[in-house]
């Protein structure tokens, strides 16, 4: 028999649609399973019992349904999957169904804003219904087996520690296991908490206990001081492409295009520090995901080129930039553009507006010294990495 799954009714295997309600009768697809590396993230309402006593079953539920908005928003805006909800408990996973080479710091970056925006949210509680919703959270890093489509559900000892994690953090705080933390580490402030005696595991768990993570730290670590082998030729270029600018006097695009993982980072890094010392040099980047990261590069590049620091007020900015640009025609304007891009601004400024002044910097810039500007993950922005 098969049983449609509109109605319930039963029906003859022959049949293609249901002899009750005509819905289309087909085959359950099969399921694929893959094994993957993802990173688990574990949060869990406690005190939940007194809150439930002291609210109405109506004022509870419209209660939570504010809190799981509020924490699905966070994940699914860091690319993650909520795959269930387990009573008070919140399952969410970075790297099902899509893969990125950033899921734990995707992750983390997920259990801090959910305590952040559970302090905003509680805000509101307490003015509407005189409660708050205090959380727990665990994150771990390791190998599940997990579906592929729409059957994202992962299983493995990663998914298991994380919720050891969980049940073991003291409210407020996001406890990261020992993988996610080695992963993470470049990105966070984090310190060492007790170890964790976890039932089924034989050796007891080493968690860190998150601070806070970097909104500025690259997204991966990567390490970029070992020698660089078979490289030469593109070096060579590299270097007939900055000789030939300088020579030249004019602007030269000089792109790497690779699959993720070639070492296009890498070679850049190599690229940059051969023209140190002839030339100023800028660095950027392209973020992979989050709000306001259009002009991100152009934040970075002008925090490179001017020594600012993330903490630098818009007086501190327009100071630095003003020195870049002195006895340049329309410098006020220039620097008011720019200053708008970092935040600092009153006024909308066209995108137009936007290049113009950064084309002025970077040609303000380049009559003085040659200027070399790297701009990393390009790809975020485009089709092709570059």
């Amino acid at each position: 028999m098969v049983v449609c799954p509109n109605c319930g009714e039963e029906n003859p295997e022959r049949a293609r649609f249901c002899l009750n309600c005509g819905a289309p009768l087909t085959a359950p697809a099969k399921v694929e399973e893959t094994r993957k590396t993802v990173t688990i993230l574990f949060s869990d309402v406690t005190g939940s019992t007194a809150m439930g006593e002291k609210l109405d079953p109506e004022s509870l539920r419209n209660v939570m349904t504010r809190y799981f908005d509020e924490m699905r928003a966070v994940i699914e805006s860091h690319s993650g999957t909520v795959e269930k909800f387990i009573g008070d408990a919140i399952m969410a996973v970075f790297g099902v169904p899509v893969l990125h080479e950033d899921d734990a710091l995707r992750a983390v970056r997920a259990a801090a804003e959910m305590r952040d925006a559970l302090a905003r949210l509680n805000v509101e509680l307490e003015r509407d219904h005189g409660v708050t919703i205090q959380t727990r959270t665990g994150v771990n890093t390791g190998e599940v087996v997990a579906g592929t489509g729409n059957q994202t559900m992962a299983t493995g000892d990663a998914v298991n520690t994380a919720a050891r994690l969980e049940q073991h953090a003291a409210p407020g705080d996001i406890l990261l296991g020992e993988p996610t933390y080695r992963l993470v580490r470049h990105a966070v402030v984090a310190e060492p908490a007790p170890p964790v005696e976890a039932k089924g595991k034989s050796e007891p768990l080493t968690p860190h206990r998150l601070i806070r993570v970097s909104d500025v730290a690259p997204d991966a670590g990567r390490r970029l001081d070992s020698p660089l082998v078979g490289r030469d030729n593109e070096l060579v270029l590299a270097e007939q492409a900055f000789e030939r600018a300088v020579r030249e006097r004019s602007c030269s695009l000089f792109t790497v295009f690779g699959s993720a993982g070639v070492g296009k980072s890498r070679l850049s890094q190599e690229m940059i520090r051969s023209v140190e010392g002839r030339a100023m040099v800028a660095r950027g980047r392209c973020l992979p995901y989050g709000r306001g990261i259009t002009f991100w590069p152009v934040i970075e590049i002008v925090h490179s080129i001017a020594g600012l620091s993330d903490d630098d007020a818009g007086d501190r900015v327009r100071g630095a930039l003003n020195k870049l640009l002195v006895d340049e025609e329309d410098a006020g304007l220039i620097i008011e553009r720019i200053v708008q891009v970092m935040g600092f601004g009153e006024q909308e400024v066209r995108a137009e507006e936007t290049f113009w002044a950064v084309r002025k910097l970077f040609e303000a810039l380049g009559r003085r010294e040659p200027l070399a500007q790297s701009c990393w993950s390009v790809d975020r922005h485009g089709a092709a990495g570059r």
